[in-house]
């Protein structure tokens, strides 16, 4: 995914990934773009449960901010929620979504469930993504609001920019609060 925030008009028209995506929306963008076209009533984002993921989703809600705004106002974008766990004791089966989902699920004897973590995506089958992802009557959706856009925008604006000072700033005032840092 495309960096918009530091991309000039021409690259972001050319990046593959982002026309193709305008393709399958259907809207256009820029002058043509006509948020009455959407082939779609729901955009849904469904990445991986983890900092990459969230880094795409922050890709993502920027370039719709700048760029297919009307999108989020008329309410089709949502945000997908996949599980992080899946904890299994004998034949019952519980998905979870957060490490402290998980501590308080197994709390009682972590030896007694089987655990496996969800790297990504790609490593649920079928019908595991059915069940936790896809299904309408239980998956988790977030519809996105122009607030939630214009936070990650400007934590991308801080944190992808053209500013390094910013960045660097921004790095030394919160570097206290990181609990758990994914790397």
């Amino acid at each position: 995914m495309l960096n918009v925030e530091k991309a000039t008009d021409e690259k972001i028209f050319a990046n593959a990934e982002l026309h193709t995506l305008v393709v399958a929306l259907g809207t256009g963008i820029k002058e043509g773009f006509n948020p009455n076209k959407l082939r779609y009533n729901k955009i849904i984002f469904l990445t991986d449960a983890d900092v990459d993921g969230s880094h795409i989703k922050t890709l993502l809600l920027t370039f719709f901010y700048r760029y297919l705004r009307a999108l989020i106002e008329r309410g089709n974008v949502y945000l997908g929620t996949p599980p992080l766990y899946r904890i299994s004791k004998g034949k019952e089966v519980k998905y979870v979504y957060t490490d402290q989902e998980l501590e308080s699920a197994t709390k009682e004897d972590r030896s007694k469930y089987a655990i496996q973590r969800y790297k990504g995506l790609g490593e649920m089958n079928a019908s595991q993504l059915w069940e936790t992802t896809m299904d309408p009557s239980v998956r988790i959706l977030k519809r996105v609001t122009v607030k939630d856009a214009e936070i990650a925008n400007s934590m991308f604006v801080i944190l992808m920019g053209k500013d390094v000072e910013d960045r660097r700033r921004y790095l030394e005032d919160h570097s206290t609060e990181v609990s758990f840092l994914d790397i």
